[in-house]
């Protein structure tokens, strides 16, 4: 959520360059979403927990192929958070802080790191191109989660509790074209299996 200690000049700035990184992805082609603020969740004791984003719209479904002029309506003083709609231009893996940082060393060995989003709560998101399903190696890992058709995931700089989700590997490093997600996939299994292998492995390939 926005801090509703932050100067004016502050909110303001962040809605711009959330805005702006909207439009240049619809640009792109990814189906951008606003997102609204996340709903405050009672934990144990008095602590409160946040929702993840959720989409604006209820009909979020339908917003996702709308023309980059109209996303920049979208980003007003009422945006909270900046979403992508997975399943069918990207799909993404989500995976816990330890096979996050074990898979991104693998992927840097191939020389051709794939984009990754890191979250304030320790959560990180690989993204690739569409799938029709994961390895069982993934699919069996309680802290793994695949995002794929009716899903949606949050991109930079949308805000948590305690800080804004943020690039671990920009989409420009890897010329804007997504992995496959076969090849990134079986890049995490064998971090999930403990490969540790520094010498390159099989370049990756990317969608046209």
């Amino acid at each position: 959520m926005l801090d509703a200690n932050w100067p004016d000049s502050w909110r303001g700035a962040f809605r711009i360059e959330m805005r702006a990184e909207a439009i240049g992805l619809a640009w792109r082609g990814w189906p951008v979403l606003p997102g609204a603020e996340p709903a405050a969740l009672t934990a144990d004791g008095d602590d409160l927990t946040w929702r993840r984003p959720v989409p604006a719209q209820d009909n979020w479904r339908e917003l996702t192929e709308t023309h980059p002029h109209e996303v920049a309506t979208w980003f007003g003083d009422d945006t909270h958070s900046l979403l992508v709609a997975t399943g069918t231009v990207l799909d993404a893996i989500e995976v816990d802080d330890e096979l996050g940082k074990a898979a991104a060393r693998l992927l840097r060995a191939t020389g051709h790191p794939a984009p990754i989003v890191a979250m304030p709560n320790g959560r990180w998101l690989f993204l690739t191109t569409v799938a029709t399903s994961i390895p069982r190696e993934l699919a069996d890992q309680a802290s793994i989660q695949w995002h794929g058709a009716n899903g949606y995931i949050p991109l930079p700089p949308s805000p948590f509790q305690h800080g804004v989700v943020h690039w671990r590997v920009k989409p420009e490093v890897w010329g804007w074209q997504l992995p496959e997600a076969t090849d990134v996939h079986d890049v995490l299994v064998r971090a999930l299996a403990g490969d540790q292998a520094v010498a390159p492995v099989a370049s990756l390939s990317t969608a046209a």
